[in-house]
């Protein structure tokens, strides 16, 4: 699957960034990245959870592997209650489960904390449920860009006008892209998303996921770079970015990536002729 290529009716509401985000060249010493994002679907019965939670070691932008952690004391703390989820590692490749399928589904308006403990320092991250809304409808348009080939997506979705809320959108094969409701604050809002390399009966998975402005302009930046090299945006890019991971015993040694809990729908779609 190639690049996507995208248009959208209102295009800069999915371009701000406002805030300011540390960055490091990519050649410097090693640091403890912390990959944990859970997606969480209360539409569905019962209620299911999608997400990882990965250590891994920062490595040189050409370096062909990423190397693992496995070997840190994991948990999230619900800071409202002090109940603890214990988390172990499950292979090679530095992810980390629930122990006994534990974890729990969040509340909304609670801090919850991840603790990382590795080589005798401590890394923490709090962040809280962000909602979202439904996809009202997804339908193909016949619209093309630039070679005349791309299919075109349209979503639809309805904006929640009591708060102000940033979303990610996941438009499978690793696509994403992040969005305000700045200028759609309270409405239905359509927008067409264009693909390429689709055949007739491709089936794919739209998710819209709630997230706070920290990690809208975080996701905002990463998706930016990957557009260079193609791939997930969440994989090695070429600068890292500091998320929400403080080293409460050495700051200086801090961690890269994010902790977040999202709220998410999704809807599958059946590419037409």
């Amino acid at each position: 699957m190639n690049r996507l290529i995208y248009i959208l009716i209102i295009l800069f509401t999915f371009t701000s960034c406002e805030d300011v985000i540390d960055v490091e060249v990519p050649n410097s010493d090693p640091r403890l990245v912390v990959d944990a994002s859970f997606e969480f679907y209360f539409n569905e019965n019962p209620v299911t959870i999608d997400g990882y939670l990965r250590l891994t070691m920062s490595a040189p932008f050409f370096d062909d592997s990423v190397p693992a952690v496995n070997n840190a004391t994991v948990f999230i703390t619900n800071l409202e209650d002090n109940s603890i989820v214990n988390f172990e590692a499950s292979g090679d490749e530095g992810f980390y489960t629930p122990i006994a399928n534990s974890l729990i589904v969040p509340e909304f308006d609670v801090l919850y904390e991840l603790t990382v403990i590795y080589n005798n320092e401590t890394f923490k991250a709090t962040t809280q449920l962000y909602p979202t809304t439904t996809i009202d409808n997804i339908e193909q348009g016949d619209g093309t860009l630039f070679e005349g080939d791309e299919t075109e997506v349209k979503v639809t979705f309805t904006d929640d006008g009591t708060r102000d809320d940033f979303y990610l959108f996941d438009f499978d094969f690793d696509l994403l892209e992040v969005s305000e409701d700045r200028f759609y604050q309270g409405e239905s809002f359509t927008f067409s998303y264009f693909y390429e390399d689709m055949i007739p009966g491709q089936e794919l998975t739209i998710k819209i996921l709630g997230i706070d402005e920290r990690y809208f302009n975080y996701a905002g930046l990463l998706i930016e770079q990957s557009e260079q090299e193609g791939g997930n945006p969440f994989q090695t890019t070429p600068a890292l970015l500091r998320g929400n991971i403080i080293n409460t015993t050495n700051p200086d040694n801090y961690a890269l990536g994010y902790f977040n809990l999202s709220e998410a729908n999704r809807v599958n779609f059946t590419i037409q002729e």
